[in-house]
């Protein structure tokens, strides 16, 4: 069986920590780099339930995309939720590592993860990284849908492909407008829409989209471009499919160094969003 350190190492190549923007806490946040791994579970969010999850599996190391404390701490006292986080993973020797922003860039990364799940080709970066030569890592991503769609179809194609969550998924623009072209960016997105124009993109699926971006986004049609159509999905459903990918690539290094690791995703639903409700009407104005 690897050590931890050696698991990092190779999880550390495939989401280098220097690649991380300035402001993430990417990294092991806690575990002994000489113990034995057995077993790893995957998950976005670094939450009790998970690390229950983990401990009913009997996971060694959970790999997890979003930061415990993403903006620093002065106490891991049990008496805050996060604390039992961490005196839960050191008490039954359980390892955590955080692959963030060096995720999201990495080829492949979290918006590959979401392109495939929704059976995208992909084109490129949407907001390409340059310092790569090749071209192919970066933010997002701008794919080709074969054949096209109307918008409302390629919305109920991420309905029905992303794990549900309540929000479901959410559409701004005409339902019936041709989608060849669609970019997308897991998490939060609603900060690239220059980048989405600039790519051509007929579509923009993505996460945390707020109203005055939308609503610029929708009425800045040019004459070569129509209105941009936009799908807005959970954030923890957006990123999700990545679990699926880093677990595959895990396995695969697993296998060639003869490791013999137990690998697993969890499906406990994080998203912290619990029920939605529609609205009995939305023609006419306001009560």
């Amino acid at each position: 069986m690897p050590r931890l350190s050696e698991v990092i190492a190779a999880l550390d190549a495939l989401w280098p920590p220097e690649r991380a923007e300035g402001w993430d806490a990417v990294g092991t946040v806690c575990g002994d780099p000489d113990a034995e791994i057995h077993r790893v579970l995957f998950a976005v969010d670094p939450v009790q339930d998970i690390v229950d999850e983990a401990l009913k599996l009997g996971a060694d190391l959970i790999v997890t995309h979003h930061p415990l404390y993403l903006r620093g701490t002065t106490s891991v006292a049990a008496i805050h939720f996060k604390g039992r986080v961490v005196h839960t993973l050191i008490k039954h020797d359980i390892a955590l590592h955080v692959a963030h922003t060096n995720a999201d860039t990495a080829d492949p990364g979290v918006s590959d993860a979401l392109a495939g799940a929704l059976d995208l080709r992909v084109v490129r970066p949407l907001v390409p990284d340059a310092s790569d030569p090749s071209g192919r890592r970066g933010l997002g991503r701008v794919c080709e849908l074969d054949p096209p769609m109307t918008l409302g179809e390629f919305a109920a194609r991420a309905a029905a492909r992303l794990p549900a969550t309540s929000q479901g998924i959410r559409v701004a623009g005409d339902l019936e407008a041709t989608v060849r072209t669609v970019a997308v960016s897991g998490g939060s997105g609603d900060s690239l829409f220059d980048a989405v124009r600039a790519s051509g993109a007929d579509a923009f699926l993505t996460a945390d989209l707020r109203h005055h971006p939308v609503s610029e986004a929708t009425q800045a049609a040019s004459p070569s471009s129509g209105p941009l159509g936009l799908v807005d999905a959970a954030h923890w459903a957006t990123e999700w499919p990545w679990c699926e990918q880093a677990a595959a690539q895990l396995d695969e290094i697993s296998d060639r160094h003869g490791w013999d690791l137990r690998v697993h995703v969890s499906k406990t639903v994080t998203d912290p969003w619990s029920a939605h409700h529609t609205s009995p009407s939305i023609d006419g104005a306001p009560n």
